[in-house]
């Protein structure tokens, strides 16, 4: 199929799934009760954009001691399209939570951080939304570069960082043309000058996102989306050195 056909059948699903789309705390579900939480992650092989790991790790909340980590090689043989890398991503992280979920109930993860936006995204519905949606699970988009949508521009998030991001949990809400709060910036730690863009995924309000996130910053990075980026990446160099890739 034609990347055109592709992309126009992708949107008229993306709108579909995001009716279903959650943007308050879930019904009966309260943040002080987290228990575990998890993150996911999918690292390539180097020079190859098609081969990877998909990777899942679940920790306790908010000691962050890991209780449960799994790991798929996988071919993400979909195309790559700006905007809709959910479609392409999401089936493979869905497949190791469903895993989890049989292996080992007891450490289903009562909140996914994941590495990429939710509602941070030209359409409202980016990675983070796009798997909560498909799992009812809350989860929470953290990304590391920003998406410059409505009008949010590289010189606005400068202004915003330098005068409201001055210490470690310092937070600011980035807000469009439209008027629209789309996520927000946020200071992991005193010593991270970079900020990084949380998001609502699904079945999450913004300020229980942000407070969750920041309860997990160690460093830059929140530990359960660093674990499995490290992990995952650990993983691909063992596959590597075995040559188990075909």
């Amino acid at each position: 199929m034609e990347e055109d056909a592709v992309r126009q059948q992708w949107m008229s699903e993306q709108i579909d799934l995001k009716q279903r789309l959650s943007l308050i705390d879930k019904s009966k579900w309260n943040k002080e009760d987290i228990k575990y939480i998890a993150g996911v992650d999918i690292s390539f092989f180097k020079d190859n954009h098609v081969d990877a790991i998909s990777s899942l790790v679940v920790m306790t909340y908010p000691n962050c001691n890991v209780v449960y980590e799994d790991y798929e090689l996988v071919k993400l043989e979909l195309p790559y399209i700006s905007g809709f890398l959910g479609f392409r991503e999401v089936p493979h992280l869905v497949k190791l939570i469903d895993s989890l979920k049989k292996k080992s109930p007891q450490y289903t993860p009562d909140v996914i951080l994941v590495d990429g936006n939710g509602i941070l995204h030209p359409r409202g519905f980016g990675l983070a939304s796009h798997l909560g949606v498909l799992t009812e699970m809350v989860t929470i988009g953290v990304a590391k570069k920003l998406l410059f949508i409505d009008g949010v521009t590289r010189e606005k998030v400068k202004d915003w960082t330098d005068e409201h991001l001055h210490q470690g949990g310092d937070s600011f809400k980035i807000v469009g043309d439209s008027g629209n709060i789309h996520g927000a910036i946020l200071r992991s730690t005193t010593d991270s000058t970079k900020p990084i863009y949380v998001s609502i995924g699904h079945n999450v309000s913004l300020e229980t996102s942000l407070d969750i996130v920041k309860a997990v910053c160690i460093n830059r990075i929140p530990e359960p989306i660093r674990q499995a980026d490290l992990r995952s990446r650990d993983v691909v160099r063992k596959a590597l050195n075995n040559s188990s890739i075909s």
